[in-house]
């Protein structure tokens, strides 16, 4: 009798968790695009936001996922799913990259280059790029970690895309592709060897493929062995037309035979390549992960079928037979141990109810203390005016922008919030960034506010700001305000803002978003001021929603 009472409440506990996680992963789920269509199949892309160079590792029936972050902070965020449909945010690898001082002012295109994740001994390994300084790797016992501090492994400028392989005896390899801009010479990949901890590359450097002849800018390699053949899977061509590229030999250091297994075919996605092989956990289906160029959004990702024909890949459809797929928009999802997974996706919208910020924001550069404060027992996210640059010439220079990635073609993204200014020209904004930025801010002025939409073209270069006169208003004695912007197909951006939550009013000119430096664009807020003083303004962000038409 106790042993079946002991049953029961453990039924009901198990029951409970998962009504739980099934209730958190609702509450976060997306309201502008879900990739499982509910009906069995789901559709491409499968992660709608820049997730860059994706990898993806299968431990036991969880599948866990990374992408380049470059400069962005918190770095390496970590996503989980059970059947490669429905992911969620679980963690990032690092609060701070390293060095921590280099980053505390934006190096926009530099930091985490395309990283590999790997599961080895019980733990989980993390090796990434910094194109500037080398190969670093991270480790921990739980994805969603904490992870070690950051090890660079070798000091090489130019090393990028590094991927281990643990060999059935132990041995270790790394290979690796290497960045023109740094090394002054590109479309190569090496092998070198690695200690059995993989803590240590050991020995030369070994050329395994040129690429020029066939597949220019070759890079991004990710290393597989299977019925004893090695296998590097890495893309040609270059990211926005390019394809991809598999190579196999017998011996782990060449030669390697070359061939595509996918390309755009008769698709519109453009530039398939550059991703991750994986199986389902009864190794009865294979597929791959991978990204497309979509430029202000960035570099989303697609799940494509894989088959293997005379030991090669064969990736998405193959309607002409000749071994070189095609990816598919729509296909039925993984056949995946249990039950169906209850529909989830990164988060986007975000009430500030909680002690920390949720997983789905970075910052430009490392966060600085007194940057954001989170209270969620009151419901909001503090940010305080933090001084410009004494050179000063567009928020291209700010480090404090946060931000998160575009999660769809189309959306609105509207935040309410109370502005506490204590000084002239404080500032806080709802930011479009990119190459090209644009935001509508509230500023400070002899106790009114300026609202005003600006504007900024080749932001890299440092250019200065335009926009129209602003709209001089009363500061409402609430302090409170509702800004937003309006995205269509295309990156077509709309700002307008509300006293009440319900009549918004447009402001400003329609902006075209921009991708960023190797990233799509970022939506988010800042506050900012000019000049220093022994106090500062604020503004409490109530909550922030992505929503498909603004309600």
């Amino acid at each position: 009798m106790a042993a079946q009472l002991k049953r029961i409440v453990r039924s009901v506990v198990i029951l409970s968790i998962g009504l739980s996680l099934q209730a958190a992963a609702q509450a976060t789920l997306s309201q502008v695009w879900v990739p499982d269509l509910g009906n069995g199949s789901y559709k491409n892309p499968v992660l709608y936001a820049d997730y860059s160079d994706p990898d993806v590792v299968r431990v036991g029936t969880d599948y866990y996922l990374t992408s380049s972050s470059f400069n962005s902070v918190p770095g390496l965020q970590i996503l989980h799913s059970k059947d490669l449909v429905n992911w969620t945010i679980i963690g990032a690898a690092f609060q701070e990259q390293l060095p921590v001082a280099e980053f505390r002012l934006p190096q926009h295109g530099n930091g985490v280059w395309a990283p590999a994740i790997r599961y080895h001994n019980k733990q989980f390994y993390l090796y990434y790029p910094d194109p500037d300084r080398g190969i670093y790797v991270t480790r921990a016992t739980n994805p969603a970690g904490p992870w070690e501090l950051p090890k660079l492994i070798k000091e090489a400028k130019g090393w990028i895309d590094p991927c281990p392989l643990w060999d059935e005896d132990g041995s270790a390899y790394l290979v690796h592709a290497f960045a023109g801009s740094r090394a002054g010479f590109k479309s190569i990949l090496a092998v070198s060897r690695l200690s059995a901890d993989g803590l240590q590359v050991m020995g030369d450097d070994v050329l395994v493929f040129d690429g020029h002849a066939r597949h220019p800018t070759i890079e991004g390699p990710k290393f597989y062995k299977r019925h004893g053949y090695y296998y590097i899977f890495a893309p040609g061509g270059g990211v926005p037309t390019g394809w991809q590229t598999v190579l196999r030999s017998k011996s782990v250091f060449g030669p390697y035979e070359d061939r595509i297994v996918m390309d755009q075919g008769k698709t519109t996605i453009n530039g398939p390549h550059q991703g991750a092989w994986v199986d389902t956990p009864d190794g009865k289906e294979d597929w791959f992960l991978h990204f497309q160029d979509q430029g202000p959004y960035g570099r989303v990702v697609h799940l494509q079928p894989m088959a293997w024909k005379n030991d090669w890949p064969v990736i998405g459809e193959d309607p002409d037979g000749d071994g070189k797929g095609q990816p598919v928009l729509t296909y039925r999802r993984p056949r995946v141990p249990g039950p169906a997974q209850p529909l989830a996706t990164p988060a986007t919208s975000d009430e500030f109810s909680g002690p920390a910020l949720g997983l789905q924001w970075q910052w430009h550069a490392n966060p600085q203390l007194g940057w954001a404060f989170p209270n969620g027992p009151q419901g909001y996210l503090r940010l305080y005016a933090v001084p410009l640059l004494t050179d000063f010439k567009n928020y291209w220079q700010a480090p404090n922008l946060l931000l998160q990635k575009l999660p769809a073609e189309r959306f609105t993204a509207t935040t309410k919030l109370t502005f506490t200014p204590r000084f002239d020209g404080e500032k806080v904004g709802l930011i479009m960034m990119g190459l090209d930025y644009a935001y509508l801010s509230v500023t400070s002025h002899n106790g009114q506010w300026r609202i005003a939409q600006t504007t900024c073209h080749d932001a890299d270069k440092l250019t200065l700001e335009t926009g129209a006169a602003p709209l001089m208003i009363a500061a409402p004695a609430s302090g409170t305000i509702y800004l937003r912007v309006q995205v269509s197909p295309g990156a077509k951006c709309r700002f307008s803002y509300s006293r009440d939550g319900k009549l918004f009013e447009t402001i400003g000119p329609d902006f075209q978003a921009r991708e960023g430096k190797w990233i799509g664009a970022k939506v988010g807020v800042f506050c900012s001021r000019i000049g220093k003083t022994n106090d500062a303004g604020n503004v409490d962000l109530d909550w922030w929603r992505i929503t498909e038409n603004g309600q």
